[in-house]
């Protein structure tokens, strides 16, 4: 799955364009390398978000193209 795809999907982010955009900026991490939106995740890869003055450290424990808003939180893991 795609990361921008992933960010939408688990509610991370709350727009594909959005993440599309932090990911041109360089604000998030895969597996300690700036990613672009298009990178293939697997399971288990770490990402790291970064906001603001925080960053925000999950690791990828499910892909599903669609899940509802109350299953979307098991699709990632806080670090």
């Amino acid at each position: 799955m795609r990361l921008d795809k992933f960010l939408k999907v688990s509610r991370i982010i709350k727009r594909r364009t959005v993440a599309n955009e932090a990911c041109d900026a360089g604000k998030i991490v895969v597996n300690g390398k700036i990613a672009k939106a298009s990178y293939n995740l697997k399971l288990d890869d770490i990402i790291e978000i970064k906001f603001k003055n925080q960053v925000m450290k999950i690791k990828v424990v499910s892909l599903s193209e669609s899940v509802r808003k109350e299953d979307s939180l098991s699709m990632y893991q806080i670090l």
